[in-house]
């Protein structure tokens, strides 16, 4: 029925009475008076009609939803009747083509109501405690890093982005605050990446699995560690790291003064720490449709409705049918906001609901172009190098335009993603770790090195007769070899560089062996704080000197200049790892003189970052997708397969040849002349930038440097 017909029945129904009246009338059955009276009480009365989903009959009489009509019916003075539904798709179905005028159903549904067909929340439920939603919270052991960074006020100590690679809790499969709260907070702030489909609810099985580990605890009903209490349990047992529950479960089950009202497998109260509130669950809203209810009788429902609890009389509906001690009055975005902001980014959701709720709903792209923020040439000598290859490529795969933003820097990329002039920059690890710390950007996917890894370790390396070698290699803990480079003298590879500077500074200085000489917020503070740790003779050498570069800081070792050098893993073999001597350079020691200390670091390869803020789930999932689609594609030459030979692009997941396209659209050709790479992988920030963030986070004046360096100002 659709909100015509419906409100043309309405006026039958009074017309009808009325004509019956007045034949009645005609007839000498009533008095002239009572048919008057009766035709004008008819005729003023306004229907309101309640979509629910009514029993059959009620074992306990003030559980019948007709209480509730028939209160609102003297309240308001309207004609209130029940429209029976039997879920609440029929519910949505009901607001959304006028069969109903409001609806009483729970916040999932309420949300597909908002987002898909713009259904408005009227009031809202409280719970017990006078609330109409309650905190969804990651909870974790007081002895983890992850209660140490939410405790520190440190704002460069993430709590949230110390779970990748942790065991998780959850309270069961699709449940709110135990997983689609969590995950869609860790997915929309770029924590966690989507893997697989993003139309498809199951892919946050994966998801899961990727950020968290394979071990994520997802239990069904009925076993050890379901809803809230198992997977507080699941966290007190040490099976997992982190337990995302709502706000009030450990007192619920731990909070007893007296050890033992509380479960027997909690812990001490105070072992429980609960990191920042990620969102929030809501109650169950009353839902209308505001293109069928004019403001008028939305604010007297409203207002009858709210009005519940201050009235005796109502006092056993509230009760016995609504189950609450009363409404409240709240906006859509008040009561959904917090609600949608998490879980519109779990993927599939919208379908998921859809297909429960028995709902269509599309799946096309949300945004029609996609823009890349990237630093373009004015002319391609090799015309195998121009980035718009890049963006026709992913065009096709997206099938939406894709279009080019120039930029002149690394730090117009971050300020193009931080104001939405683009959606995609691909950038260093230094502006990326600016653009995170900073501006709230994270990593979608990042190149990966020659040697296909998408970082390389820093090293201090020293000799194997040093003092240093000794205590790393004599199996003693006491022995520190990193305490026993104070005084020694430093072999870097340059001014401010990632791997022979930044790192095993931030490194000595963060662990305690080195203190900062200077101003805390001058990166110029560096220099005497190297002096002061190594001493006056540190080689920090310039561009085009003796001792410049990873081979530069080696031979600065070699030739007895310095005690320690500082570069990345692979450094000492690419010049001195020959077994032909006369291959090495020529002041390389044998290899076996050369000792690595244990790895103080990670230096990220380019990482795809993004802005959370701005770029939604589907379509930064629906990006990554296609950036990845270009690993699975290469280009061959007379390739023989099944008695026949092939050239063109190779698709190695379809097995199909495109022999009509160009070389350089082909995806393997893109990842070598454009982007410089093997291939790309996916990451999260935490996982690319985060080893590298803990160290260069503790250089002084490293922030204020990198925004001068970037050219970046604030909003």
């Amino acid at each position: 029925m659709n909100p015509i017909s419906t409100r043309l029945n309405a006026q039958i129904r009074a017309i009808t009475l009325t004509s019956l009246m007045l034949l009645c009338a005609a007839a000498g059955c009533l008095g002239g008076e009572d048919v008057t009276t009766e035709q004008t009480t008819v005729e003023s009365l306004e229907p309101l009609v309640i979509a629910y989903e009514v029993r059959d009959d009620y074992t306990n009489v003030d559980e019948n939803p007709q209480a509730l009509a028939d209160y609102l019916a003297e309240k308001l003075n309207y004609d209130v009747s029940l429209y029976n539904v039997d879920s609440e798709g029929a519910m949505i179905e009901a607001l959304r083509f006028g069969n109903a005028d409001i609806a009483i159903m729970d916040g999932g549904a309420a949300w597909v109501g908002w987002q898909q067909y713009d259904l408005q929340v009227l009031a809202a439920d409280q719970k017990s405690d006078g609330r109409a939603f309650y905190n969804a919270h990651a909870w974790v052991r007081a002895d983890s890093e992850m209660a140490a960074a939410a405790t520190d006020n440190d704002s460069f100590t993430d709590p949230f982005a110390l779970l990748s690679g942790k065991t998780s809790c959850h309270t069961g499969w699709l449940k709110s605050a135990g997983m689609l709260l969590p995950m869609g907070y860790l997915i929309g702030h770029g924590y966690a990446n989507v893997v697989g489909d993003p139309n498809d609810v199951e892919t946050l099985r994966n998801t899961i699995h990727g950020f968290f580990n394979e071990n994520a605890s997802i239990p069904d009903s009925g076993t050890p560690y379901y809803g809230y209490s198992g997977a507080v349990k699941c966290l007190s047992e040490g099976v997992g790291d982190v337990a995302f529950a709502k706000d009030s479960t450990v007192d619920s089950y731990c909070g007893s003064d007296n050890a033992t009202e509380n479960e027997a497998w909690c812990l001490a109260r105070d072992q429980y720490v609960a990191l920042p509130a990620f969102g929030q669950a809501p109650s169950h809203p009353v839902m209308y449709n505001p293109a069928l209810m004019d403001t008028a009788k939305a604010n007297a429902v409203r207002d009858a409705l709210v009005g519940m609890s201050s009235d005796s009389a109502a006092s056993s509906v509230l009760d016995g049918v609504l189950n609450t001690p009363g409404l409240i009055s709240t906006t859509t975005e008040d009561h959904l906001g917090s609600y949608s902001a998490s879980i519109g980014n779990i993927p599939g959701i919208s379908a998921y609901y859809n297909g429960k709720f028995s709902i269509n709903a599309s799946v096309t792209p949300t945004i029609d172009k996609i823009r890349i923020a990237y630093e373009v040439k004015s002319d391609y000598d090799n015309i195998d190098e121009n980035p718009q290859i890049l963006a026709d490529y992913l065009a096709a795969e997206l099938g939406v335009e894709v279009e080019l933003y120039n930029v002149d820097s690394e730090g117009a990329i971050i300020e193009a993603l931080r104001f939405g002039n683009a959606d995609i920059g691909f950038m260093d690890g230094g502006a990326a770790w600016v653009g995170w710390k900073e501006y709230g950007l994270a990593a979608m996917a990042a190149d990966q090195k020659s040697d296909l890894r998408t970082y390389y370790n820093a090293h201090a390396w020293v000799r194997a007769d040093s003092e240093m070698a000794t205590a790393h290699l004599d199996g003693d803990d006491s022995t520190d070899p990193f305490a026993l480079l104070a005084g020694k003298t430093s072999c870097h590879t340059g001014w401010l560089k990632s791997a022979g500077m930044l790192l095993p500074m931030g490194y000595l200085i963060g662990n305690g062996y080195a203190d900062v000489v200077g101003d805390s917020n001058d990166v110029n503070s560096l220099r005497d704080t190297i002096h002061g740790f190594f001493n006056e003779n540190a080689s920090i050498p310039d561009s085009g000197t003796p001792y410049y570069g990873y081979s530069g800081a080696v031979k600065c070792l070699s030739e007895g200049v310095g005690d320690v050098a500082f570069a990345k893993d692979s450094t000492v073999d690419s010049y001195c790892g020959s077994d032909n001597a006369t291959e090495n350079e020529a002041w390389c020691l044998a290899r076996d003189q050369y000792v690595a200390l244990p790895v103080f670091g990670q230096a990220p390869s380019h990482p795809v970052m993004y802005n959370p803020d701005r770029l939604d789930m589907q379509t930064r999932t629906a990006i990554l997708n296609a950036l990845m689609s270009m690993n699975n594609e290469m280009y061959v030459e007379n390739y023989s397969v099944g008695g026949s030979s092939y050239t063109g692009c190779y698709d190695i997941t379809t097995h199909v040849v495109d022999s009509t396209s160009a070389k350089n659209t082909c995806g393997g050709e893109i990842l070598d002349n454009i982007l410089n790479t093997p291939g790309l992988v996916r990451v999260n920030t935490q996982e690319h930038l985060g080893s590298y963030s803990s160290l260069i986070s503790n250089v002084p004046g490293i922030s204020a440097y990198y925004d001068t360096k970037f050219d970046i100002t604030s909003a």
